[in-house]
């Protein structure tokens, strides 16, 4: 097993610092409005895509955008993913307010 270039690994943290603002600038003080749920989810992807590709890591990113409404239901998400498990990650990053709940997860895939 070869030994990965450090520049090379999974930039979690990098994620999380691209993806946190992002959903953060454009929820917070908003309200749930089921007619702004797929602006937000396109302008979120957009954003946080626009941002890894200016990272130039050697991978192609998958994001997902989940956002829902706070009315006392439950919101499970899950995924399984086939890969190299020394290259690939993912990442998850959740966000609330008072009205809604909002998960943006990242999968990095390596090339």
């Amino acid at each position: 097993m070869s030994m990965m270039d450090p520049s090379e690994e999974f930039p979690e943290e990098d994620i999380q610092t691209i993806v946190k603002p992002a959903i953060a600038q454009l929820l917070n003080g908003e309200s749930f409005k089921p007619s702004k749920v797929n602006d937000w989810c396109n302008t979120i992807i957009d954003t946080c895509l626009k941002e890894l590709q200016s990272l130039s890591k050697p991978y192609k990113y998958v994001i997902t955008c989940l956002i829902m409404q706070k009315n006392g239901g439950g919101m499970t998400t899950s995924a399984a993913c086939y890969w190299d498990g020394g290259k690939d990650g993912k990442t998850r990053v959740p966000f609330e307010n008072d009205t809604m709940n909002c998960i943006v997860t990242v999968y990095g895939l390596s090339v």
